[in-house]
């Protein structure tokens, strides 16, 4: 049966300060760089290339763990894999069966152990926040308030590099990191507005407010692996439509287009949903500081070239 979580719409700032300084030394701070007029928050320069690792950084310094596991499409798993190494701790990520083999190579060269399962199946993780034969600290990829917290780190490196920043375009997926930086902005004071960045192929966020509840959607596979979720998770649902300012949904091709930008102005190499941001920029209103949270850059290599060549990878 699906877990009943409770997830607080706001955050104190002291409590993303201790975060903060919990997760020093293993998550870095990215830069913020401007690339003709675009302000680039550069994930894909933590350790495992995406932001994944300050929420699982968060969520096993608050306590102390004999194991680690966590369902995820590759990014959450490398996090948790990189830190249960740290901690010296064994750690499992269960990954849907078309996860990326760049990622989970990645988690098993850290030590992880890697279970393949059906789509389905993974997504009856998240819900039941369980899997049989594990045991340890479960680390929710997304709907966790300490991965939350880790995230909201970003806002205040945002701040820091941009203290006047109107609009944050971040990518979506279930929404932890799109709330967590809202819920670190406001904490901080700021007025800035979060919009969520989803993909045509999976957009749960923009079908639940359209339906006013948590929707399911029917989601096709797209190189764009690490956004496009199956569903808003219920327990996601009252935060992300208290905190967010609202969801820009984003053709693959548009992905693939701002991905390749990215790599050949900004000598930046993102994943498709890393480039969602940039994507969605073109929304942004005229004269708005706006920063673009490019969350990973994770990609199999076949998939890039297929991209930087003008193609659309299957």
């Amino acid at each position: 049966m699906p877990s009943t979580v409770t997830l607080p719409t706001s955050l104190s700032l002291d409590a993303i300060e201790t975060t903060r300084e919990r997760i020093r030394g293993i998550a870095v701070r990215t830069p913020l760089i401007t690339v003709e007029g675009l302000a680039l928050k550069l994930e894909t320069l933590q350790p495992i290339g995406s932001f994944k690792i300050r929420g699982a950084a968060a969520a096993l310094a608050s306590g102390t763990w004999r194991s680690a596991y966590t369902a995820s499409a590759g990014n959450m798993a490398q996090g948790v894999a990189w830190v249960a190494r740290v901690q010296g701790i064994p750690a499992t990520a269960i990954v849907p069966e078309s996860a990326p083999v760049a990622k989970t190579s990645a988690v098993e060269r850290l030590g992880g152990t890697v279970i393949k399962v059906s789509p389905e199946r993974w997504w009856q993780v998240f819900e039941e926040r369980s899997y049989p034969g594990l045991d340890g600290r479960f680390v929710h990829p997304f709907a966790d308030v300490d991965v939350m917290t880790g995230n909201a780190t970003i806002a205040l490196e945002i701040l820091e590099d941009m203290p006047d920043v109107d609009t944050v375009l971040v990518p979506f997926g279930g929404g932890g990191l799109a709330c967590g930086i809202a819920l670190g902005l406001r904490a901080a004071g700021s007025s800035a507005r979060v919009l969520a960045c989803e993909v045509e192929t999976a957009a749960p966020f923009a079908a639940s407010l359209r339906d006013d509840r948590a929707s399911r959607v029917d989601r096709r596979p797209s190189f764009v692996d690490g956004i496009g979720g199956q569903a808003m998770l219920e327990e996601m649902w009252p935060l992300a439509k208290t905190v967010l300012a609202g969801t820009v949904v984003n053709t693959v091709a548009d992905i693939a287009t701002a991905l390749r930008w990215l790599v050949e102005r900004a000598h930046v190499v993102a994943e498709g949903a890393g480039a969602a941001s940039v994507a969605a920029a073109r929304s942004a209103k005229r004269g708005e500081r706006v920063v673009c949270v490019i969350s990973g850059g994770n990609i199999d290599l076949p998939k890039l070239a297929t991209i930087l060549n003008g193609g659309i990878p299957s």
